[in-house]
């Protein structure tokens, strides 16, 4: 699908912004089993033994907009008019773009192992990565020449930007090795569908009034790969064509003070876009006309495209996918006498491995028999501070979630999707959304003491090999 940086890429978050949530750590879902490998799913004597979502798709995330073009998009996304006031033209000024997707189709999970407390399970996720960075000029040159004062301009249009789409099929396992220690791993094969990347390193911008055109010189590169159809419900089939494989892995350690410190690295992984892909090393100079005609925009688009695939050469190429590492630690505390109602806060710091973003998270679990609240902060490099909001059933054999980590800049975004609204630059325009159900079947798993089967005893793989370096008894 032919994808340009500036309004596309704007939609494109506005429609399908999802990333991982940090009010899910330690919530015992299903969904945070697979999100953080050491994290259980299980509690013997109470949990059946099968969980499965019921091709439920447990899905979540955000996007952010940071800078000067804030209203711009807005008002053209939703009044259908450019607000361009905010801009500063010929200045370079920069705004950010982040955004991801992440819906698991299929979550199956089985109890393997008292003895190791062992879980074993198996998923299908459909993931999108995006982020972006873009100039002032690169949005108020689709409202025409007005906005800019004069009529010559260097590396105003200097733009990157990226966004892959992908299936993830695999297995997961997790074991408690000892009293203390816990560690599970992810393992998926992935599935590309679709690939996207924009880097301009040098930009020229001249207009034309008086012909009401303008010349663009632009060099950089672009690569791009996608799977069959139209990017529509055809491109979605998983194919072999673009494989790939992603890692993720966990450690949880518990005190004795009962803290638990639980560490993550996430999603290390590659695709390998198949050889009918496109890389285009451009270097090139086109004419934009009618700049003030109403079909501006179309005519950027198609000249500015056009010129990003003047050096396009068929070929493979591969991505990382965007590896994280994670750091968390909590406590639970019971405020009544009863033990009916539970705090559980836990802190957390998060890390991009192949970027400069990273945040830090304050989550407050409540919990009053199965009814359960959050209330998350986050604050992170781009100096960035989000409000959340969890709701949460779970009773032993059921759960189902609603969410939010930006509660208070989705609620003003859902505002601004009005006729009636008005537009301004705040901190950043964003938005998070997730919500999750599953469900535990079959025989209750059942502590030695009270059950009807005997376990055979044996340890697993993990905790032997454990016992073996350690010498553990």
């Amino acid at each position: 699908m032919k994808k340009i940086l500036l309004i596309s890429c704007f939609l494109l978050i506005a429609a399908t912004g999802f990333s991982q949530q940090y009010s899910l750590y330690n919530t015992g879902t299903l969904f945070d089993s697979f999100e953080n490998p050491s994290q259980r799913s299980f509690i013997p004597d109470t949990s059946k033994k099968y969980a499965f979502n019921f091709l439920v798709p447990n899905f979540d995330g955000n996007f952010f907009l940071t800078g000067n073009a804030q209203s711009t998009l807005l008002s053209r996304a939703f009044s259908s008019k450019y607000d361009n006031s905010s801009l500063q033209i010929g200045s370079g000024a920069l705004n950010r773009v982040n955004a991801n997707a992440s819906a698991y189709t299929l979550m199956f999970k089985m109890f393997a192992s008292l003895n190791g407390y062992e879980e074993l399970g198996f998923f299908f996720e459909t993931k999108s990565e995006g982020r972006g960075v873009f100039t002032d000029e690169s949005i108020g040159l689709f409202n025409g020449p007005s906005t800019f004062p004069d009529n010559i301009y260097d590396n105003v249009l200097n733009n990157h930007f990226y966004n892959q789409i992908y299936h993830d099929l695999g297995f997961t396992y997790r074991e408690k090795i000892s009293n203390q220690v816990a560690v599970g791993f992810k393992v998926g094969l992935l599935m590309g569908i679709d690939y996207t990347k924009l880097d301009i390193y040098e930009s020229h911008l001249s207009f034309d009034r008086l012909n009401d055109a303008a010349t663009i010189s632009l060099r950089g590169k672009y690569s791009y790969s996608k799977g069959p159809g139209a990017f529509d419900k055809q491109s979605f089939y998983p194919t072999s064509r673009s494989p790939g494989l992603q890692f993720s892995a966990g450690l949880s350690y518990t005190t004795d003070d009962n803290i638990t410190f639980q560490g993550n690295l996430k999603d290390l992984g590659f695709i390998h876009w198949y050889s009918n892909s496109v890389v285009s090393n451009f270097d090139n100079t086109t004419t934009i006309t009618g700049l003030s005609s109403a079909k501006r925009e179309k005519n950027i688009y198609g000249a500015v495209y056009d010129l990003f695939t003047s050096g396009s050469q068929t070929t493979s190429f591969n991505s990382s996918t965007n590896g994280r590492a994670e750091l968390s630690a909590t406590k639970s505390y019971y405020l009544n006498d009863d033990n009916t109602l539970k705090y559980l806060p836990t802190l957390i710091v998060a890390k991009d491995l192949f970027y400069d973003g990273f945040a830090g998270a304050m989550v407050n679990h409540f919990q009053y028999k199965a009814f359960n609240g959050s209330l998350m902060a986050s604050y992170d490099n781009l100096n960035l501070f989000n409000i959340g909001l969890q709701l949460m059933y779970k009773p032993n054999n059921m759960e189902i979630f609603i969410g939010s980590d930006r509660l208070t800049r989705t609620l003003s975004f859902a505002s601004s999707t009005s006729k009636t609204a008005t537009y301004a630059n705040s901190s950043f325009t964003g938005a998070d959304f997730y919500l999750g159900f599953a469900l535990k079947f079959g025989p209750v798993i059942e502590h030695p003491l009270n059950a009807n089967t005997i376990p055979d005893g044996n340890k697993g793989f993990l905790a032997r090999l454990w016992n073996r370096i350690f010498k553990a008894y």
